[in-house]
């Protein structure tokens, strides 16, 4: 696996140097293009500051104010008739809004029943089998001025909610 290792080493410093070579066998001015694209990148990285903020604000409000406590409290004994840890909810629902705070659960959840229990594997399968679809609408629709993303968020959400289903489905059957 050694192999490997140098491989994934030298990748971007040959692809970089490929397009550079590239370009110049094109006659493309690559320092002025790379330059442009630099300028572009620190516009849409100043445009989405906005985007990000509100979000972060909305998650905080949302786990300061009990309001994702008080969820969970209700649809707990249809989740324990069901089988479903009801701790594993918050990360379901917090994984398509951020994923660091979900990281952040998802670690919380690991160090707090192991990696190797149902609830450890299942925070895990879940944290990898789904999305970040609202920051990707958010952050990347927001940047590029894309206002109507009603099916994208429906799609986006749907794959969400097949994956929380098919990682609980088959950490049910592998490790219950």
């Amino acid at each position: 696996m050694q192999w490997i290792s140098t491989i994934s080493l030298w990748l971007i410093p040959v692809m970089i140097g490929f397009i550079l070579i590239y370009g110049t066998l094109k006659k493309v001015a690559t320092y002025e293009v790379f330059v442009e694209g630099g300028k572009e990148g620190v516009k849409i990285a100043i445009s989405i500051i906005p985007f990000l903020i509100g979000m972060l604000v909305a998650i905080t409000v949302f786990r300061e104010s009990g309001a994702l406590e008080f969820f969970v409290g209700l649809i707990r004994p249809a989740l324990l008739a069901l089988g479903i840890p009801p701790e594993i909810v918050p990360l379901a629902i917090i994984r398509p809004i951020s994923g660091t705070a979900a990281l952040g659960m998802m670690s919380d959840i690991v160090a707090a029943y192991g990696p190797d229990s149902f609830i450890g594997r299942l925070a895990s399968t879940l944290q990898g089998s789904t999305d970040t679809t609202l920051y990707v609408l958010t952050v990347y629709f927001g940047a590029v001025g894309i206002r109507k993303m009603g099916d994208a968020l429906k799609v986006g959400l749907l794959a969400d909610l097949v994956g929380i289903a098919a990682a609980i489905f088959i950490v049910t059957i592998m490790f219950a």
